[in-house]
């Protein structure tokens, strides 16, 4: 069995990758959501991830599909108590900002949704400057002190402002961020290197960086001269564009044949290795992709590997 990694200053202990919900609801139909849900649990997998605003952006849908998905999965296969839920409050289009009324308004849908009477992890999907922090955290904590959530956690959101907070729970004792969920990968690693992981080591804050392979690029289905069918195509392919995302590929394809694993395995490797990280996210639309996400449960990558990826990464 694959061990499990105690998320930051919580009770939470996690499978060293998050499942990524985003797809549920979107390019994943509930039959395939849940046959990629069911192999991800049936290789040791406990912790998923979604936003009440997921997927909000397809015509048609209006937000929350995804916590629908995962909160029908959860009661048909009876396993509420072994799967750790990750949801976040502030994007739903009905369910804007971070005021103290809306963000548990928006949890008390989100419980509706997933069908639960408790979240797990509850993020700040992106924060809102204008509301203090104060109000924030002071409506995080009464959704704590309610069992209505386990721990919570930030995501997309300053260092400045992550340290006011982390400051203001220590000293009125309230609820305390116990993650944060930064944007960052081998082609993005200023978007959390630095004041960001500072704080999260000081405070004792696990990471789980979501575009943990920078929308698909670091699959290596992306190459000069080669088309991908993909939502997420335009995103992704831009990478090729610059030397560093030539030169990880590189640095990829090397790591990855010496071991004889699979490409996004040795990115995710990377990532799980970093200071702070307990669990990158990746998602999958169909069963087949699964096998190379889960691979970073098992591959350590060699001190002179990672370093090679930091180079190429620089």
């Amino acid at each position: 069995m694959t061990a499990l990694r105690r998320l930051g200053s919580s009770d939470l202990e996690v499978f060293p990758l998050s499942l990524g919900g985003n797809v549920f609801g979107w390019t994943a139909d509930e039959t395939a959501s849940f046959a990629v849900l069911d192999a991800y649990a049936a290789a040791g997998g406990n912790f998923v991830d979604t936003a009440d605003s997921y997927s909000a952006w397809i015509d048609g849908n209006s937000g929350g599909e995804s916590e629908t998905v995962i909160g029908r999965w959860v009661k048909a296969r009876g396993n509420r108590d072994d799967v750790v839920i990750a949801t976040k409050v502030s994007q739903h289009p009905e369910f804007p900002g971070l005021s103290a009324d809306n963000i548990k308004a928006a949890a008390d849908a989100s419980l509706r949704r997933l069908g639960t009477d408790h979240i797990d992890l509850y993020y700040t999907h992106f924060d809102k400057p204008e509301v203090p922090v104060e109000e924030i955290i002071g409506a995080l904590d009464e959704l704590v002190r309610a069992g209505k959530v386990r721990h919570i956690a930030a995501s997309n959101i300053s260092p400045e402002r992550l340290q006011e907070s982390l400051e203001f729970s220590d000293r009125e004792g309230l609820a305390r961020y116990v993650a944060l969920q930064p944007h960052y990968n081998l082609v993005s690693r200023d978007t959390y290197e630095g004041r960001l992981q500072d704080l999260a080591g000081r405070f004792g804050l696990a990471a789980v960086p979501y575009f943990a392979l920078a929308a698909g690029f670091l699959t290596g289905k992306y190459r000069p001269g080669t088309t991908v069918e993909s939502a997420r195509a335009a995103g992704a392919a831009k990478h090729l564009d610059t030397e560093r995302g030539r030169n990880v590929l590189t640095a990829l394809d090397e790591v990855a044949q010496a071991h004889g694993t699979h490409i996004p395995t040795v990115a995710l490797a990377w990532l799980a290795a970093q200071p702070t990280v307990a669990a990158p996210i990746a998602s999958a639309r169909t069963v087949e992709q699964l096998p190379a996400l889960l691979g970073v449960a098992e591959l350590e990558l060699t001190a002179q590997e990672i370093t090679r990826l930091n180079r190429a990464s620089a």
